[in-house]
């Protein structure tokens, strides 16, 4: 089995030293879903949501909790993200969020980009939820984790 990093030898939880790391351009990319009624996609299309626009809010939120991602899970590095992006898109059963979140650093951006995409749905969901009482947030995922020597 594969020692967990944020252990240490007693079991007890740690926040991981990269310290001793070499920086390198790092990229992540996450992708969930959230699953509405007709009513609530048609509503979000036609932009009557009465708390205003459901997609670009939802953006803001998105880029907004990545850059928040260390005050919300107690052991994540503090990252000083070079970009993050958050794309939604509606379907003809819900909305899909797409994050891309880059940084120069001794630790990955995976976090980020999950963050940027849960709260993004989240944001949906609080928005949609005088219409759609059945909404479920779904397919959370990592798409693409990579990492890069700067030179």
């Amino acid at each position: 089995m594969k020692k967990l990093s944020h252990v240490d030898e007693t079991g007890r939880a740690r926040m991981v030293d990269v310290g001793g790391k070499v920086p390198q351009a790092r990229r992540a990319s996450a992708r969930g879903r959230i699953l509405l009624c007709v009513e609530a996609v048609q509503a979000l299309r036609e932009n009557r949501i009465a708390k205003g626009d459901v997609l670009t809010v939802a953006q803001v939120a998105g880029i907004s909790a990545a850059k928040r991602t260390a005050d919300l899970i107690p052991l994540c590095h503090p990252l000083m993200l070079n970009f993050i992006d958050v794309q939604l898109s509606s379907q003809d059963d819900g909305v899909t969020a797409i994050s891309d979140v880059r940084c120069i650093g001794a630790t990955g951006a995976e976090m980020e980009a999950l963050t940027a995409v849960s709260v993004s749905l989240l944001t949906v969901y609080d928005m949609c939820k005088a219409i759609d009482k059945n909404m479920t947030i779904t397919e959370i995922t990592l798409r693409e984790k990579t990492k890069k020597d700067v030179i």
